[in-house]
């Protein structure tokens, strides 16, 4: 065990405490077992051992432990616990739970025998946690990890610190929201949204370069295909290699209304697997569909739109994606991750509610949404907007 806490050592001294993510204060820290899932990448490792430095500190009292250390080679994580428990450690991290072929069952009964100990557990976004060999539904509280927002990205880069925004208050007070930014000279706000898209949703960005940051995004993509997927239900090597060859031509086009029949046809395999392998994607968190409202979303519906994720992952895919895709892509990837329900409208791009929202560049008119009583432009490249016109950076703060 001497191992696993000098790991921890190693582990948190490497961590920075000046920003947090958004989700640490929306946490409920006291529960026993906590959920923390999302995309690799996203910072899940990083708000653990954050909550353990600053809460709860470093001693025999507390232990951060992954999944994928080779003392797990020959060791279980109930047996760890339970030695752990007895020298009286009470807070328990566990990082990558899915690379543990035993979580569900032993994380059911660490709950049920040790009374005292608080559980925080991350997981790939592709495992369902409610789903194995034990029922753990009554006992975790789940939260969901995003990428940065535009707004987090800017209190990480030290160039802004802001409250988060509702969307009817991007909707209805933009002027006012944007008015002490823009006044602020120092801050560039156009060069810094350009930059965000480019390679600022995902934390690792800031140690490096924007050439190494592309590699390090193709890796990500490729561990979680090839690694962080094989978790899931039904999934193969050879399933990741399609999801590769399709995940290639989807961007290429995205967003689009797919053609199911024509993408079975350039990968060789058939219709239905198409509608699997895309579940595959939305769950690895690379793709976003988009659906009707209305029409119920099934295994084998067919999403009016599919979008990549988020926009980094365009620029590492891509060399020049197209800019209207990568303006859409951003806010519907905002919306999402500030939990609104979005679906595809019969006009414009985007409906929330009973608001629909139309993406464009500084000069979108918004003819598609003219007869729509709530209708709103995101336009991209302007500080400020007027009337229905928001600018589309001010969408990135609303998480």
């Amino acid at each position: 065990m001497e191992s696993l806490f000098y790991y921890n050592d190693v582990m948190a001294a490497n961590i920075g405490l000046d920003f947090k993510r958004a989700l640490y204060d929306a946490i409920d820290w006291d529960q026993k077992m906590i959920a923390i899932s999302g995309a690799r990448g996203v910072g899940k490792t990083t708000l653990m051992l954050q909550r353990q430095i600053t809460a709860i500190g470093l001693g025999s009292h507390s232990l951060y432990v992954s999944m994928d250390h080779p003392y797990f080679y020959n060791h279980n994580l109930f047996d760890l616990t339970d030695e752990f428990y007895k020298m009286g450690g009470r807070f328990l991290f566990i990082d990558e739970v899915h690379k543990y072929g035993q979580w569900s069952r032993e994380l059911k009964v660490m709950y049920d025998v040790f009374p005292q100990l608080k559980v925080v557990f991350s997981a790939s976004s592709a495992l369902d946690i409610y789903r194995g060999e034990a029922d753990l539904s009554r006992r975790v509280f789940t939260y969901s990890l995003p990428g940065m927002s535009f707004r987090e990205f800017l209190s990480f880069k030290n160039k802004w610190s802001s409250t988060i925004f509702s969307l009817d208050d991007v909707l209805e007070k933009h002027r006012q929201l944007t008015n002490t930014m823009v006044a602020n000279q120092e801050l560039q706000v156009l060069p810094l949204f350009k930059e965000y898209l480019k390679n600022g949703y995902y934390p690792f960005s800031v140690n490096q370069q924007k050439e190494d940051y592309v590699i390090r995004l193709n890796q990500v993509i490729n561990t979680i295909l090839d690694t962080d997927m094989a978790y899931a239900d039904g999934y193969t090597p050879a399933t990741a290699i399609k999801l590769k060859k399709l995940l290639a031509v989807l961007a290429e086009s995205v967003p689009f209304q797919p053609n199911v029949a024509e993408l079975a046809r350039k990968l060789g395999i058939s219709r239905d697997s198409i509608y699997q392998y895309l579940k595959y994607l939305e769950k690895a968190l690379l793709i976003t569909s988009l659906h009707a409202k209305g029409k119920g979303i099934s295994l084998l519906q067919k999403p009016e739109k599919i979008y990549l994720e988020n926009t980094n992952l365009a620029y590492a895919i891509t060399t020049e994606p197209d800019m209207g895709n990568i303006r859409e892509t951003f806010v519907l990837n905002q919306l999402v991750n500030s939990k609104y329900e979005v679906y595809y409208p019969k006009e414009g791009d985007f409906m929330i509610e009973d608001k629909v929202v139309e993406v464009g560049g500084r000069q979108k008119k918004g003819k598609q949404i003219a007869s729509i009583d709530k209708g709103y432009i995101a336009a991209d490249d302007i500080l400020t907007g007027a009337g229905n016109k928001i600018p589309l950076w001010l969408f990135g703060f609303l998480y």
